[in-house]
Formats: C-alpha cells, sequence, structure tokens
C-alpha cells in the first residue's frame, strides 16, 4: 500500500502575517496557536503577525514561527482525517517533523525550537561565518572544488541535484564562490543569514541544543522520522538526540532524504507550513512523487 509523508520546510520561508488567516478563521488554530504563544517567553504571536520583517528575520523568531505555523497544519490536516506514516524536515523544519510524529508534544517541540533559535543567535554572533547557495553544479564537483579554499568552507545543505548550500567563515565563502564560479557554476550567491548554520563552525550549539534537549522526555512513536544529516530512519528517542546534536552543525541531506521516503513506498507528501520551496526541491529531485501544499485554510478544504 502507498505510503504518506509530511515534510515541513525551513528559515527562509517565514514572511509577515504568517499563520494569521487561520488564528482569525479557525478556532482549533487559534486554540493551538495561544497554547504555543503563552508557552513561549518572546511575543511570537506580534513578530509572526503585524512583523516587522527585519524583527521576524531574526533567528529567535524565525525558527519557532515557522514550526509553529506548521505544527497547528498539521493538527489541522489530521483532524480531516490524513495521518502520515513518514515525516522529514529541512532543517529547522526536523523540529516541525518531530512535534508531527509524536516524539513532542506540539507547545514542547516550539519551546524547544525557541531555545535553538536563541542558541543558533548566540553562536552565530561568535563565529565569523556566513552560507552561499550553488547553482548549476553537481554536489561531488562542489566538494571537489572546496578542497582547494583556505579555510572553512563546507557543503552543508544537499537541496537538489543542481542546488547546494555551502558555508563556513565569511573570506573562505567568498574565495569559494569565485572558484566555483570560475569552475563552471551558473550561480553562487551570498545568502542573507546570520551564521553558517550546519557547518563545522556550528559545534557549540550542537552541544548546547542537547544540553537543552536532555531536559525533555521524548516519546518513541510509531511515525517513521528520516533524519537531516543520514537520510535514515531515526529508531529511538535517544538517536533522535543524537540527530538534533549532529544537525546544528552537520549536512542536510535533503535529496537523499527524498529518495529514502520514495523507497519507503512513500507516493504522496504534504508540505506543511509556510511557502513551496520543499514542493520546488521535491520536482527536481523525483518527478513521480505528487506534492500538495497545506498552508491555508483553502488547502485544507
Amino acid at each position: 500500500m502507498s505510503k504518506v509523508a509530511f515534510v515541513f520546510p525551513g528559515q527562509g520561508s517565514q514572511y509577515v502575517g504568517m499563520g494569521k488567516e487561520l488564528y482569525e478563521n479557525n478556532e482549533t488554530a487559534r486554540k493551538y496557536f495561544d497554547e504555543i504563544f503563552d508557552s513561549l517567553s518572546i511575543d511570537l504571536k506580534e513578530v509572526m503577525f503585524e512583523g516587522p520583517e527585519e524583527k521576524l528575520k531574526e533567528t529567535k523568531y524565525t525558527q519557532p514561527a515557522i514550526v509553529a505555523m506548521s505544527l497547528v497544519l498539521t493538527k489541522l490536516l489530521e483532524e480531516k482525517g490524513v495521518k502520515a506514516d513518514y515525516v522529514a524536515g529541512h532543517s529547522v523544519g526536523e523540529y516541525a517533523a518531530i512535534g508531527a510524529a509524536g516524539y513532542l508534544s506540539l507547545g514542547e517541540a516550539v519551546k524547544l525550537t525557541s531555545t535553538r533559535g536563541e542558541i543558533m543567535n548566540e553562536i552565530s554572533a561568535e563565529v565569523n561565518g556566513t552560507m552561499a547557495a550553488i547553482i548549476g553544479m553537481e554536489a561531488d564537483k562542489i566538494d571537489e572544488v572546496l578542497k582547494g579554499i583556505d579555510g572553512v568552507a563546507e557543503a552543508v545543505n544537499f537541496n537538489e541535484p543542481k542546488q547546494t548550500v555551502i558555508a563556513g567563515e565569511v573570506a573562505a565563502i567568498e574565495n569559494a564562490c569565485e572558484a566555483l564560479k570560475e569552475a563552471g557554476a551558473r550561480r553562487a550567491m551570498i545568502l542573507a543569514v546570520s551564521g553558517p548554520f550546519h557547518s563545522s563552525l556550528m559545534k557549540p550549539a550542537g552541544e548546547k541544543i542537547l544540553e537543552a534537549a536532555n531536559t525533555y522526555e521524548f516519546k518513541n512513536t510509531e511515525v517513521k522520522l528520516v533524519a537531516n544529516t543520514t537520510a535514515k530512519v531515526v529508531e529511538s528517542a535517544e538517536e533522535l538526540k543524537d540527530e538534533l546534536y549532529n544537525q546544528a552543525f552537520g549536512p542536510v541531506k535533503w535529496v537523499d532524504t527524498v529518495t529514502a521516503l520514495k523507497e519507503a513506498g512513500v507516493e504522496k507528501i504534504y508540505e506543511i507550513g509556510p511557502g513551496k520551496v520543499l514542493k520546488g526541491l521535491i520536482r527536481k529531485i523525483d518527478k513521480t512523487l505528487e506534492v500538495e501544499n497545506v498552508e491555508k485554510l483553502e488547502d485544507l478544504a
């Protein structure tokens, strides 16, 4: 029998007003959102619904905002009788996958995400790093070019066969962009991010995230979660904590994740949360997969 997967977007998919339509027009959504907002030490509701955009772009707001919206939408979709066999999330989207699978409650998943956002903010400020998107070049070739760059420059997000994100020290990434363009990349663009996420420079963040994760009681679940760093199914709550540690400074193997879902028998994927980024990536990885976006109330109809 064909399987269903829920996938969740990461940083960059946020926008001012995200989730507001759900909050104002659906009682169930309002109840879940209020539970989340009341449990946090930041005014997430104001920043999500009203902005300003600059504030929403701050990691400590962006990350819980995306995960909160994704998980409220998941609850609404499940009320319609749609259930997932598998879940996966892109970068911080993995935290939405944890909540959707049932490893943590909705509130706990967002609270842990909020802590992650604060940790990422703090460590990013201490390291002089950035990220860049490399388009039109295979990942293997990118890795080859990066071997010749002085300093930290690593391939970290394998988004689709010809789109990979690199991260590391600012000077090394700038040099890598030039070298990759010379080697044949169609585009190499520095991204407007606050840090070198998923690179080895973020290892101190992994240690702090693991410390925070150890204060939660993760439950084992029947829903299978495919991990970012391995593209394999997580087998236990303990293994999941290892993934959260490794994911802070390890790669997002999105191409391998989508391939793993297909090999597990998944035919239908719901992208749940703001934007349609993952739908576009999945189409470039495997056109045979059916992908549907769930972002607004009309999508739930």
